[in-house]
């Protein structure tokens, strides 16, 4: 197997420097309290995507990381090269202006990869859940088995939530340590600690996209079909893979499949980026669709009838007043434009 140093140079930067320099970015958008859908924003996360995938190209081109092989094989800079789908997973679902399938679905591939590798090195030991589709006709489950499921979910949540505090715990006391003393033990010991951490967040991303691709599944169903106006094109969003060839893709990892072509849910997000819909870039589905104009002219309606059951003075005396009105002004007198 042929390796690559961490510092080994290129025609353009060091793989090392290309992701430090994508995970002072990434930390930053951690702990930045701007909003997601700002320019500045927009920029930080595709810088850093950009410089991520670049990582994964270099990375994939050493052959650094092998099937056969055991996580104590691995060089211990070479850890943190394994975090790569997962930080481009999490990257994904922070984009806005793009077709939010795609970024799910992106997601999703990446999320599943990272922990099909974490598995495959011994990282830790877990299921890769499966990737589900529409196609798939749902069976139907018993209420005793929705609230065995409802059990084992909420047992599972606490369990990794009680994990990723001890490993936040213990990332926080080895960065120190390195700090103090960088040595190699020290520096391996951190970087495992950290794709623990990873796999955690990385199953909790995965549920919360199940949920998100049934919501965005209904909106397709029920959005109806689009209008015939010219639309804006977006290039396919794409994932990009730790796989020296298609072959060792097959092989290794969960595999990359084709992105979906583009749907009504897709259409509903280009008519929101132009305005023609209600809704807002977040990390947060759309969970329905509400405040149209017949929505906000209904409501008005309800508000104003409910006024008057309960004989608000104001509204009774606004009514009065344009009974008034349309009694002294009738329809079309002020329309004199071309009359003789």
């Amino acid at each position: 197997m042929s390796t690559i140093s961490a510092g080994m140079s290129t025609d353009e930067e060091p793989l090392k420097k290309i992701f430090d320099d994508a995970m002072k970015i990434y930390n930053m958008l951690e702990k930045s309290n701007e909003p997601i859908n700002s320019n500045a924003v927009q920029l930080s996360i595709k810088s850093a995507i950009s410089k991520f995938e670049k990582a994964t190209n270099l990375v994939s081109i050493s052959g650094m990381f092998s099937k056969n092989e055991s996580l104590d094989e691995l060089q211990t800079e070479s850890l943190q090269y394994l975090l790569l789908p997962a930080l481009l997973g999490h990257l994904s679902l922070k984009l806005c202006n793009q077709p939010r399938i795609d970024l799910v679905n992106v997601a999703e591939i990446y999320f599943k990869d990272f922990l099909q590798r974490c598995k495959d090195y011994g990282v830790a030991d877990i299921e890769v859940p499966e990737t589900s589709t529409s196609s798939e006709v749902a069976k139907p489950i018993s209420e005793q088995a929705k609230i065995a499921n409802l059990v084992r979910t909420r047992d599972s949540k606490i369990k990794r939530y009680k994990e990723l505090q001890e490993l936040k715990s213990q990332l926080n006391k080895l960065s120190m340590a390195m700090e103090a003393i960088s040595d190699d033990d020290t520096k391996r010991e951190y970087f495992t600690a950290l794709l623990l951490s990873f796999v955690n967040q990385a199953f909790e991303e995965l549920s919360s996209i199940e949920q998100e691709k049934a919501i965005l599944e209904y909106m397709s169903k029920n959005a109806g079909e689009p209008k015939p106006k010219e639309r804006a094109r977006f290039a396919p969003l794409k994932p990009v893979i730790i796989a020296r060839d298609a072959a060792q893709k097959a092989v290794f990892g969960a595999g990359y499949p084709a992105i979906p072509a583009l749907t009504v849910e897709e259409f509903y997000d280009q008519r929101v980026r132009e305005g023609l819909f209600p809704g807002a870039c977040t990390n947060i589905p759309h969970t329905t669709i509400q405040n149209t104009e017949e929505d906000a002219d209904e409501a008005e309606r309800i508000r104003k009838e409910r006024l008057v059951e309960d004989d608000d003075p104001e509204e009774l005396a606004r009514q009065r007043n344009m009974d008034e009105y349309k009694d002294d002004h009738r329809r079309g007198w002020g329309n004199r434009h071309n009359r003789s």
